[in-house]
Order: structure tokens, then C-alpha cells, then sequence
């Protein structure tokens, strides 16, 4: 009798790196727990993930290829007709890999929409049950919260009290949802910290490129060690310097980990899986939100409040903001393991 591995697609949303980024520790824990992840993506994010694991089975999914701009929910609302014709074919993709696949039993989707299946249990992961978008918050929640009922269950990537995603996550029992924890692909270290400013950009364009403009600008010849991650997910990794700044176009997951423990200070977007990520190594860091994106916006204000770090508008950033860093407590969290329960559903079996 030949014993086949049993396959689980799991399929983050190519918007920025973030989702991608916090579905690392998921793949790693299907991997300890014996099954064999499919990586479900496009663009930047299947790339990323295809250099963390080379060795695993990609499945390409076609792009949105959303043009965007300063005001990016304008943008997306204008472009919902494209985007929509890409998503049915996604779910053509994955069902059809499904079928032709008899040892996948499940799918695992970060925020793509439509990649649950009638045939194996469907899992959603989502920090945003409610979706902020000003005076429509109302409309955008429900409409997503109809999309998470289609799933078997919906994963929330915080603490039960809802932590580090405030009103965010708040949930209805209807929703099937659990919260699994701060997921984040890196581990604490004690190392010497010998980086006096570690910034780390992502996010969609134009938006990270205005955002380096500005900060190299603040930095240039600075007399302090100053070092930039671009998040350009390009084919080769380059390390260059350039007006007393140490650049990267990008690092994978183990140079990053060591850059955010060596660091004294970290300043990025307020995108969610940034904020776990730096809660995991208890650092102190200064947010600057992505202008017309609601969630960012949120997120920076709710942990200010909270008094765990201070954040600024792009217009208004001056390097000196960054000694308002000690008047916060910082970002710690305890890093969490996946229980091997989490998983269970998959043991169902498939329908043929």
C-alpha cells in the first residue's frame, strides 16, 4: 500500500509581503506536523516565499495587477471589475488542483477571498473581521464577515483579548473564529545592538517609495549607524552604502531576525504583521501608517493609546521623532506555538 503525504495549499494574499511573512510560521508547523504545504501565490509574495522554501510545491495564481496610488482604497474600488475577473480564475486554479490532487486535504487562504473548497475543510486567516473604510466601516465588515462564513474556520493571528488588533478582531460566534496566537517567523536573541536605526519599509507603490524618499532624506550622513531594509523582493539580494547609510534591497527571514535583535530602535509602516513580528522581539519602534489606509491608521493610533509606541504622518516625520521612543513602554509579547490541535480539521476526510 503506498502512503501519500497529505497536502495542504496555503495561499496568502500578494498585497505588500506581510501576508506572506506571517504564514511562515503556519508552514513551518504544518511541516512538523507532517503534512506537506503547497505554496498558493502570485507576484512578490510567491517569490518570497519560494526563496524561504525552495524545496517546496508553488502553485502560481494569476495577479490582480491593481495599479495604485496615493489614495489606495480609491484606487482598489476603481479597478473591482478587473479584480474580480482574477479571482474567479484563482478559484478555477486551486479547485481544479484540488481535484487532479486526491491527497490534499485542506486549503489555508490569508485574506484571499474565494480559495475555500466543498471538497477538504477551508481555513481563513484574518486579523480584520471588521474592515475600517470611514463611513462605509459598516458595509466592508459585513460584506467581509459573509465571506469568512464560507470558510470552516477563521484564524485571528492575536491574543484572545485581542492585544495588538483592538477592534479589528472583534468577533460573533457565527464567524466559527479562533484566536491562534501572535503569529511571527522570528525568535528573540540577545545579540549586541549595534544598529542605532533600523528601518524596515514594505507595502504597495507608489507608497514605498514616497516613504524611502522621505527617510533617506532625514538620514542621509548621519553620524549614527543607520540601516535600511527597502523590501524589494528582487532575484538577487544586493548590499550597498550610500550617504553614510547601509542599504539592503532585501533579506530573508534570518538576516532580518538578526538586523530587529541587533537594533536599538526599529521604524516601519503600522501594518499588522510588522507589529507581531517586532512584539515577538520586544523592541521599541516608531510607526509611520501607509496616508488612506484605514487598518494602518488604526493600528498606530490603538497602540499609542495603549502606550506601547509613537507614530507619525509621513508629512510631518523628523528624525528627531524618534525620542518620543522613550517616553513608551515598547512592543512584547510572548512568541507563540502552534498547538498540533490547531490542525485537526484536516484529519476529516475528503470528499471525491
Amino acid at each position: 500500500m503506498i502512503v501519500t503525504s497529505k497536502k495542504i495549499i496555503i495561499a496568502p494574499l500578494n498585497w505588500g509581503l506581510g501576508h506572506a511573512t506571517r504564514c511562515i510560521p503556519v508552514i513551518n508547523a504544518l511541516l512538523e506536523n507532517n503534512f506537506t504545504p503547497i505554496i498558493a501565490s502570485d507576484g512578490k509574495a510567491l517569490l518570497f516565499l519560494q526563496q524561504e522554501f525552495p524545496t517546496l510545491e508553488t502553485l502560481k495564481l494569476p495577479a490582480y495587477n491593481i495599479k495604485y496610488s496615493k489614495n489606495l482604497k480609491l484606487s482598489v474600488l476603481l479597478q473591482i471589475p478587473k479584480i474580480a475577473k482574477a479571482v474567479k480564475k484563482e478559484k478555477q486554479i486551486v479547485n481544479n488542483f484540488i481535484k487532479q490532487n486526491k491527497d490534499v486535504v485542506g486549503v489555508i487562504s490569508d485574506n484571499r477571498f474565494v480559495i475555500s473548497s466543498n471538497l477538504v475543510p477551508s481555513v481563513y486567516i484574518t486579523h480584520q473581521i471588521n474592515v475600517l473604510s470611514g463611513f462605509t466601516t459598516f458595509i466592508s465588515s459585513f460584506v467581509h464577515q459573509q465571506i469568512i462564513k464560507k470558510f470552516d474556520e477563521c484564524w485571528i493571528p492575536d491574543n484572545p483579548n485581542s492585544q495588538f488588533s483592538g477592534k479589528l478582531s472583534a468577533t460573533k460566534p457565527k464567524l466559527n473564529a479562533k484566536f491562534i496566537g501572535v503569529l511571527s517567523r522570528f525568535k528573540k536573541e540577545n545579540l549586541p545592538k549595534n544598529i542605532d536605526v533600523l528601518v524596515i519599509l514594505s507595502g504597495v507603490e507608489p507608497n514605498r517609495t514616497i516613504l524611502e524618499t522621505k527617510l533617506i532624506s532625514e538620514f542621509k550622513n548621519d553620524v549614527r549607524n543607520i540601516v535600511f531594509v527597502l523590501g524589494k523582493v528582487e532575484n538577487q539580494q544586493k548590499k550597498w552604502f550610500s550617504e553614510r547609510i547601509t542599504f539592503y534591497n532585501y533579506v530573508l527571514s534570518k538576516e532580518l531576525q538578526d538586523l530587529i535583535n541587533s537594533s536599538k530602535i526599529v521604524i516601519c509602516r503600522s501594518g499588522y504583521s510588522s507589529i507581531m513580528d517586532l512584539a515577538v522581539l520586544h523592541k521599541k519602534v516608531f510607526f509611520i501608517p501607509t496616508e488612506h489606509q484605514p487598518e494602518q491608521e488604526y493600528l498606530a493610533r490603538y497602540l499609542k493609546e495603549k502606550e506601547y509606541s509613537p507614530f507619525s504622518n509621513i508629512v510631518d516625520f523628523e528624525k528627531e521623532n524618534i525620542l518620543k521612543i522613550g517616553d513608551y513602554k515598547g512592543l512584547n509579547v510572548s512568541e507563540t506555538t502552534l498547538n498540533s490541535q490547531l490542525f485537526s480539521l484536516f484529519k476529516r476526510k475528503r470528499k471525491f
